[in-house]
């Protein structure tokens, strides 16, 4: 029973992951590179819900479905729109730069935007109390106890990833993203609109940034302008894990993620080893299976 126990508590932990990893899949799918500012998109989120709660509160009721709901929505437009603009004013003039340097510049963005936030007149770098959207309740099952937060966490990663395959699959701007990622020049002369694509890749990456911001801070008792470091970091791993550039790669890559990192932090010689668990698979993976689970290796030339 301690098994299916931390089972379940890894669930919840590895679909967190999994929404961040999304992101960073989407958007290196389309420009073959990492956007390391995503995980603080996901504390810009966890911020717009934070001021965004009470307000609606007012109008909803404290802890409604209505009210949670109207949150996660304001939290992803709000940070639907800083992606956008962070690739408008930051990557685009950079895009036929070398890989390098949009790296670079995707560091430097992501502590322009931790440095601002800890600035007093911005959030301040102090620990802040995130509002309960919803009351926590405890379902119990034998010697089994389910938290309402994990389960509403699973089912959401679980409807996020069908419309993430619905847009993808079956509509023109998915087919679009698809056309980019394969080919942008080719896509470009057979008339696809790419910066537009690309901002809109960047965009939706950074809603679902938004929406784990929000369950992540319904999980920890406070939050901070640094508080994405951490699970943004192994939410890449999580992508590279699963195959970076996949969508169910990057949801897999997050589930087995939470999962091993629960049961570490359950096991008390390996507790203390948790950091080191998460970037010993992404070296392991790097060093065996480049590509990730359900990655496929792809020649490039030079």
């Amino acid at each position: 029973m301690h098994f299916l126990q931390q089972a379940i508590n890894g669930l919840g932990l590895g679909a967190i992951y999994a929404l961040i990893a999304l992101g960073y899949t989407m958007v290196y799918g389309v420009l073959r590179f990492i956007n390391f500012a995503h995980s603080d998109v996901l504390m810009l989120g966890a911020f717009t819900g934070l001021y965004a709660a009470p307000r609606i509160q007012k109008l909803c009721g404290a802890e409604s479905v209505t009210g949670a709901i109207l949150v996660f929505i304001v939290a992803a437009a709000v940070c639907a729109l800083i992606g956008m603009t962070i690739e408008r004013l930051a990557y685009r003039p950079l895009r036929n730069r070398p890989k390098l340097t949009v790296l670079i510049t995707a560091i430097g963005v992501s502590l322009l935007i931790e440095f601002t936030g800890q600035n007093e007149k911005v959030f301040g770098s102090a620990p802040q109390a995130f509002p309960k959207l919803l009351s926590e309740k405890s379902i119990q099952m034998g010697s089994l106890l389910i938290s309402s937060n994990d389960l509403i966490t699973i089912v959401v990663t679980i409807v996020l990833l069908v419309a993430m395959w619905f847009i993808v699959q079956k509509t023109r701007m998915g087919t679009a993203m698809r056309a980019v990622s394969f080919n942008q020049q080719a896509a470009a002369l057979m008339g696809v609109p790419v910066d537009r694509v690309i901002s809109f890749t960047f965009g939706l990456g950074s809603a679902l940034a938004a929406i784990a911001g929000i369950l992540y801070a319904m999980k920890a008792p406070s939050i901070e302008p640094l508080m994405g470091v951490q699970p943004g970091l192994r939410a890449f791993v999580a992508a590279v894990l699963g195959g970076i550039g996949n969508l169910p790669g990057a949801v897999l890559g997050g589930v087995l993620l939470g999962l091993l990192e629960t049961f570490a932090g359950g096991n008390e010689y390996l507790s203390t080893y948790r950091d080191a668990i998460a970037f010993g698979i992404l070296i392991l993976i790097l060093l065996f299976k480049p590509a990730g689970l359900l990655g496929r290796a792809t020649i490039e030339k030079v």
